[in-house]
């Protein structure tokens, strides 16, 4: 079993701080998002649509990070967030909902990941700019 990571998400090469795995039960959203982010250079290692499928390919893909929804049906987005932060190699996790930012900003701030975007503001840069600036609990797209 491999250590938690003990780098920071903009540790690793650019390549590697690009490739995630997408955790929606809205399949629509999924296949958009992927097509989206792949077309803007991030690699989509796969998409899961609940905690066990997420956790499954986490491990088995290894992504630098991953984005989740805040409501899988009847699961928690916030628990599947603490979940995925233990697992070996962790990465880094970005919530993603269509609800606004602002609304959960004390669950987020709260949660281990490094922040939030707003489906609406769904983007390579604004990944990138998440994972630049880390565990400053960034909303992005709050306005959504």
């Amino acid at each position: 079993m491999r250590a938690a990571r003990q780098t920071s998400p903009d540790a690793r090469p650019e390549h590697a701080a690009l490739r995630c795995l997408i955790v929606d039960d809205n399949a629509p959203f999924l296949s958009s998002a992927r097509d989206l982010l792949q077309h803007e250079g991030v690699e989509v290692l796969g998409v899961a649509s609940n905690s066990a499928d997420a956790l499954r390919r986490t491990e088995q893909l290894h992504p630098a990070f991953v984005l989740v929804d805040l409501f899988l049906g009847g699961e928690c987005g916030f628990d599947l967030a603490e979940r995925l932060s233990n697992v070996s190699d962790a990465p880094a996790v970005i919530l993603i909902s269509s609800h606004s930012g602002e609304d959960f900003e004390e669950l987020i701030a709260a949660s281990p990941a490094v922040g939030f975007l707003g489906k609406a503001s769904l983007s390579s840069s604004a990944i990138q700019a998440l994972m630049r600036h880390g565990r400053q609990r960034t909303l992005v797209g709050a306005e959504v």
